[in-house]
């Protein structure tokens, strides 16, 4: 048995884990950021409506 492999187990499991980890964050930056701009979005638009429409 060579003993450098043995040193090596579990290197994939933490890599992975970390990759998840990295996207799982990116996901989250992501979906706040399309929240926000989302949210904007839709107030502005309400704005205009009421503005066309006249209403107060």
């Amino acid at each position: 048995m060579n003993p450098n492999r043995s040193d090596e187990r579990g290197e994939g499991v933490i890599s992975t884990a970390i990759a998840v980890l990295i996207v799982a964050l990116l996901g989250v930056a992501l979906w706040a950021g399309f929240s926000v701009i989302m949210n904007d979005a839709t107030e502005r638009t309400g704005e205009q409506i009421r503005s066309i429409d006249g209403t107060p």
